[in-house]
């Protein structure tokens, strides 16, 4: 059984996605970001960064893993799906996998920041990383020109992408003249483990998660 530690944000559903898509069985831990749950001790014991997501395999002697990639491969390692065998297969997943990590994550979470929290209208710092966004957009629109998925077959490269250019308008970036990108988003949103692993982590169970949390803390003391 894998636990999974996240909330409502694209690094967090490339996880339950990635958990739907291989059928494996999980429990979700709703972390209350704006309760900076995530930086209490007991959280920080899993994840020392102190950021979702996160998970524990309760089958392989209660393993940590953090960083939203390093849990992609650890997860497509142990059910063997999305991440190809062949080694130069498994090379171009990976590189487009790091893709997402290095550049879109960042730099679109860096265009959501200025473009929609930040008290101060900096319009350098809005127009720097929106350009920035849009500008890995485009390369990720050339390679879906000549590739249905950004590994040839659908991979965790995709699961980790799709997230985060799903909201596109919330950093203010559109991607209307990216036909290719266009399509690419439209279909893997038809799938219906993608459907139900956005879904996640729903509506949180106050009582519940207060129990859950009161038993976690209890088994650490």
């Amino acid at each position: 059984m894998i636990e999974l530690y996240t909330a409502h944000t694209p690094n967090g559903w490339k996880v339950s996605i990635a958990l739907e898509e291989m059928n494996l069985p999980y429990e979700v831990r709703p972390i209350r970001l704006q309760e900076n749950e995530q930086k209490e001790p007991w959280f920080l014991e899993l994840n020392a960064n102190g950021r979702i997501p996160a998970i524990v395999d309760r089958d392989n002697d209660n393993f940590a893993v953090f960083e939203s990639g390093a849990i992609l491969i650890y997860l497509a390692e142990k059910s063997g799906q999305f991440l190809p065998k062949d080694p130069k297969q498994r090379s171009v997943a990976l590189q487009w996998l790091m893709f997402q990590m290095s550049g879109v994550g960042p730099m679109q979470g860096q265009s959501n920041v200025f473009f929609r929290y930040a008290p101060e209208k900096i319009q350098y710092a809005i127009d720097r990383y929106h350009d920035e966004t849009k500008r890995l957009y485009t390369v990720l629109d050339q390679r879906l020109a000549e590739h249905e998925f950004l590994a040839d077959e659908y991979s965790i490269a995709d699961m980790a992408t799709w997230p985060w250019v799903r909201i596109h308008g919330w950093a203010g970036v559109e991607i209307d003249d990216l036909p290719n990108l266009q399509r690419w988003v439209a279909t893997i949103e038809t799938r219906p483990e993608v459907q139900k692993g956005f879904a996640v982590p729903g509506q949180i169970d106050a009582d519940a998660q207060r129990k859950w949390m009161e038993s976690f803390r209890a088994a650490k003391a």
